[in-house]
C-alpha cells in the first residue's frame, strides 16, 4: 500500500502542474499589420526599445547589422522585425540569421524577409544582419516588440537609411571615396 501512495504522489507531482497550468501560448506577429495573434491593445506610450543600424547608406547586396535592444531592464519575449521602404507596407531585403534567439519568417512568399523570436526567453538585445535588395528606396526598419502578453508596442522605427547615390559603397556598407589631387606647378 505504501508503494502505491508514493507512486501516486510522484505521478501528481510530475504531471498535475502541467495539466492545471495555463497552456504555453505560441505568439506570432502578422507580417502585414505587425499585430500579435491575440486580443490585446498595443501600448501608446513611448517604447522602451530601440532599433540601431550600422550604416546610414546602402547599395545592392550590402550587409547591415541591425540591433533591437531594450533601453531599460524590461526585456522582451517576442518581436517581429522588417525593413520597409518609407511609406511602404511590404518587407524588402532579407535577413541572415546570426542570433540564436531569432528565426527567419516568410512574408509575401519571400524567405527571411522578416525575423522573429525563436523562443519566449526574456531578451535584452538581438542582433541580425540584413542584406539590401537591388532596387530599394529610402527605408526604415520597423518592429513590434512584445514585453509580455499584455504589453506590446507596434511600429517602432529605426532612422531612415538611404541608397548610396554619389559615392561607391563596398560590401560591408563602408564608403569608398575616390580622391583625386591635381597639382598646378
Amino acid at each position: 500500500m505504501r508503494r502505491h501512495s508514493c507512486f501516486g504522489f510522484f505521478f501528481c507531482g510530475i504531471f498535475l502542474p502541467g495539466i492545471l497550468s495555463f497552456p504555453q501560448t505560441n505568439t506570432s506577429i502578422d507580417c502585414d499589420s505587425l499585430l500579435p495573434n491575440y486580443e490585446a491593445e498595443p501600448q501608446t506610450s513611448a517604447p522602451p526599445y530601440i532599433i540601431a543600424v550600422s550604416f546610414d547608406n546602402f547599395e545592392k547586396g550590402n550587409e547591415i547589422q541591425v540591433t533591437l535592444e531594450a533601453l531599460k531592464d524590461v526585456g522582451f519575449k517576442g518581436f517581429n522585425l522588417q525593413a520597409r521602404e518609407v511609406g511602404g507596407d511590404v518587407p524588402v531585403g532579407t535577413f541572415k540569421i546570426t542570433d540564436p534567439n531569432t528565426k527567419g519568417l516568410e512574408c509575401h512568399n519571400k524567405t527571411n524577409s522578416a525575423i522573429s523570436h525563436a523562443n519566449s526567453d526574456v531578451k535584452q538585445k538581438v542582433t541580425t544582419t540584413w542584406v539590401a535588395p537591388p532596387d530599394a528606396k529610402d527605408l526604415q526598419f520597423i518592429a513590434t516588440v512584445v514585453q509580455d502578453l499584455e504589453k506590446f508596442w507596434v511600429g517602432i522605427q529605426s532612422k531612415t537609411l538611404t541608397p548610396a547615390r554619389s559615392e561607391s559603397v563596398n560590401g560591408t556598407g563602408k564608403s569608398k571615396r575616390k580622391v583625386r589631387f591635381e597639382c598646378v606647378c
